[in-house]
């Protein structure tokens, strides 16, 4: 019970410290307005580091736990964001507006919300794995948070006009019938993470290209 309230203090205590990268209260010394590209270059890092996690998560579940891919018969992996339309390779993705694209990130990060939260409750149980792996499956803050500094370049890019206010309450009510799809709660474990790494690489190309777009002096 300790340990498990120490781990959601730890957690609420990272998404503080995220968010008081990402908003500056006025009359702090040495405060200054973050700009877009930090405010960016912020939610690209982390989702690097979500990236970096679900990898490593995943190499180690097929250590301890080796999918059966050469078997006769096992159904190809089928990731419950499957059926979302998403750009593949970077040529495609620079032809969607501004606005589709951020709400798309969005979306992909609300469809994760639910099932990372059932799998951080029932990865607790496999006592087969060592307390690092443990660690690095606690990715459900982690995406709240990424999520929370998302939201907030949103913002930043609306005050601008960068980008339209249309993108609204849109995010949340369209992903709701993916995060609790049967597909994430009827998979291995291996294959939801490999599932949430493909999903987490294509958030942090999506952020990156959209960037670029915004700042086209950046040279990307």
């Amino acid at each position: 019970m300790a340990s498990a309230w120490a781990a959601g203090r730890a957690g609420a205590a990272a998404a503080l410290a995220l968010l008081w990268l990402l908003v500056c209260a006025p009359g702090d010394a040495g405060c200054r307005p973050l700009t877009v590209a930090d405010l960016f270059d912020r939610v690209i890092r982390h989702s690097g580091r979500i990236h970096s996690l679900s990898t490593a998560l995943h190499a180690e579940l097929e250590k301890h736990f080796p999918s059966r891919d050469n078997e006769l018969g096992r159904p190809a992996r089928k990731c419950h964001t499957s059926g979302m339309l998403t750009p593949n390779g970077k040529e495609y993705a620079q032809k969607i507006p501004r606005e589709e694209l951020t709400h798309l990130i969005l979306k992909l990060l609300q469809a994760w919300k639910e099932p990372l939260s059932h799998f951080n409750q029932h990865i607790e149980h496999h006592q087969e794995l060592p307390d690092d792996s443990l660690s690095k499956a606690k990715l459900c803050n982690m995406v709240h948070e990424l999520k929370t500094g998302v939201e907030k370049v949103t913002e930043k890019m609306q005050s601008m006009g960068i980008i339209s206010n249309s993108l609204n309450g849109m995010a949340s009510s369209e992903a709701t019938g993916l995060s609790v799809s049967n597909e994430a709660n009827m998979m291995s474990d291996s294959d939801f993470i490999h599932c949430f790494r493909r999903d987490s690489n294509k958030v942090q190309s999506y952020l990156k290209i959209l960037k670029c777009r915004i700042m086209p002096e950046n040279s990307c």
